[in-house]
């Protein structure tokens, strides 16, 4: 990870346009003001166009955005993402109603799409981008994802593979990317999808 005094300086404000009509859900992309009864999950798990389609699919899910999350540049390009030097890993916005899919079950989809061992990388995509995590908007959904972050990594150990290395932290300021990166598999179906997993199913009861 780069150092925060050596991270990229980015810019006090936003200077990208985007369409705010969510293509798939016909809602809207920024949603910064969250509608009553709604609530927020921020998760990285890999390049966002594939996780952003994911969760768009979920029933209960409002809206989706792709963005930039868990690093120091403010306003960053997705160029600059991709050079690893603003600290930030390509993050999916989920806008979700509880009373229809909970926050942890967000949380077990997220384990099962992805490879949360791989450390800076998921499949051929390599860099502290691709990293995995979960920012958590509250002390219950911080304690959630511990708790099944933790249970899923002794799955995981049981069945012989590698130590998850999924961060867990409070979130902090999301960026929105680039218009062209919004619903990019709505508007790209044939587009490249990455879907790195384990393979194993989170652990019922």
């Amino acid at each position: 990870m780069v150092e925060p005094a050596r991270a990229l300086p980015g810019r006090a404000s936003d200077p990208f346009r985007r369409t705010d009509v969510h293509v798939v859900l016909g809602t809207p992309v920024v949603t910064d003001e969250v509608p009553d009864g709604l609530e927020v999950a921020t998760f990285g798990l890999g390049c966002f166009w594939g996780a952003e389609e994911i969760y768009w699919e979920l029933d209960g899910v409002w809206s989706t955005s792709v963005g930039y999350a868990g690093g120091y540049t403010p306003h960053p390009s997705y160029e600059e993402v991709c050079t690893g030097r603003t600290g930030h890993t390509e993050a999916v916005r989920v806008v979700f109603d509880p009373a229809r899919v909970t926050f942890a079950d967000l949380v077990r989809r997220f384990l099962e799409v992805h490879d949360p061992t791989q450390g800076m990388r998921q499949g051929n995509d390599r860099g502290t981008q691709y990293r995995s995590a979960v920012y958590t908007h509250s002390e219950a959904q911080d304690a959630t994802a511990r708790e099944l972050v933790a249970t899923y990594a002794a799955e995981l150990a049981r069945r012989g593979l590698g130590e998850v290395t999924t961060e867990v932290a409070p979130a902090g300021a999301y960026y929105y990317a680039e218009d062209a990166h919004q619903q990019y598999l709505a508007k790209n179906p044939y587009g490249y999808r990455c879907h790195a997993n384990t393979g194993v199913a989170f652990p019922r009861d």
